[in-house]
């Protein structure tokens, strides 16, 4: 494991801040975050053309996937079933009943652990949880199969799959004794659970904390129809910033990091991947144009509010990690919204891994 002055971070001040001292992730096309990266370098795109095959298996009938508006493409998401129900203190049955948005999210929040060099057990301090999720679609597969699961109540079929458990299931199997908080801000909740758990750590209402989002809806590999003028994509690719953008695909992937106060990490010797200077949330009001359409203004005022929280100018910048979902309206609006807050001061790089990956919903941060 690299220390801190291997990673650059030798020289930093104990100032406020919160550190990243873990992660851990899965994706379309990567296993883990070494593979992601190894994606993301290479240039490898991980939206894959679906097979009839794979279509019909996914309950895609024929006249659907024939027609000449269906796209047969999307992120393919290995091995969600594989999940080591005895490890967590399972039952089989039990695991059935879980939304594997749960089973996701609790596997690699143990992972995220385990990359921070932590055991929740020994560890003197209390660690929160801050997570989200897509809307589940398991119930459907619940029901289909209740006949199978004599003896059990309607309630704990709901443990398993209801949004509100998601933090407190991890929280539980892990013996976290600090704030366990769902959030769900659609698009957004991943990046809005880790600005919620930067701002815990801040006030001390933890020592540590875990915080990301998982989406992953069944059944996979299903494909789409595409309508004119809609957000998805009509040929199955991504190509945010791009004169050729014209839509998004939506994926199933899942990630946590462990975040500590800066100064903690930098007395404890963690290994620190990054550090979080400022961040900030708001929202449109009723300005917008239509309920989902984002507005100029309130992206370039949110990007400014953090930038004076972090206490970094446009000049200090250099990358900029979009939303950049690839479709027309939004990446204009985006760009926009940069160089409003960003006053024509600075010259960066803008890009996102959604033209690998695609939008991963819940999980997009």
């Amino acid at each position: 494991m690299a220390n801190k002055a291997e990673d650059g971070f030798d020289d930093l001040p104990a100032e406020s801040g919160v550190a990243i001292v873990g992660m851990a992730g899965r994706f379309p096309g990567a296993a883990d975050l070494d593979e992601f990266w190894r994606n993301l370098r290479d240039g490898v795109e991980s939206i894959v053309a679906l097979t009839d095959e794979e279509l019909t298996a996914a309950g895609v009938p024929p006249e659907t996937f024939n027609r000449p508006d269906f796209v047969k493409a999307g992120p393919r998401f290995q091995d969600a079933g594989l999940f080591d129900a005895e490890f967590f203190g399972y039952t089989a049955r039990e695991a059935q009943l879980m939304d594997p948005q749960h089973r996701l999210f609790l596997e690699t929040a143990w992972q995220a652990l385990e990359n921070a060099g932590y055991d929740s057990a020994q560890y003197d301090g209390t660690i929160g949880v801050y997570a989200g999720a897509g809307t589940s679609a398991y119930l459907e597969n619940i029901y289909s199969n209740w006949s199978q699961g004599e003896g059990l109540r309607t309630e704990n079929a709901g443990l398993g799959f209801e949004l509100a458990f998601l933090a407190s299931r991890v929280s539980h199997k892990l013996n976290l004794t600090g704030p366990s908080i769902p959030v769900q801000t659609a698009c957004s909740t991943s990046l809005v659970a880790v600005h919620t758990a930067c701002q815990s750590l801040l006030t001390y209402e933890c020592d540590m904390a875990l915080s990301g989002a998982v989406a992953y809806k069944v059944p996979e590999n299903r494909g789409y129809l595409h309508q004119e003028g809609s957000f998805l994509s009509p040929d199955g690719h991504v190509r945010p910033f791009d004169a050729q953008a014209r839509g998004t695909v939506f994926g199933n992937g899942v990630g946590v990091v462990v975040l500590k106060r800066l100064e903690d990490a930098l007395a404890d010797g963690d290994t620190i991947h990054a550090v979080i200077k400022g961040s900030a949330v708001n929202n449109d009001g009723a300005q917008k144009a239509s309920f989902t359409a984002p507005t100029v203004a309130g992206q370039a005022a949110v990007i400014a509010e953090a930038m004076d929280i972090a206490q970094v100018d446009p000049e200090d910048i250099d990358y900029v990690e979009a939303h950049g979902s690839g479709t027309l309206i939004g990446d204009s609006i985006e760009v926009q919204a940069l160089e409003q807050a960003f006053g024509g001061r600075g010259d960066c790089v803008l890009g996102t891994v959604k033209g690998n990956i695609g939008h991963l919903d819940a999980a997009a941060g």
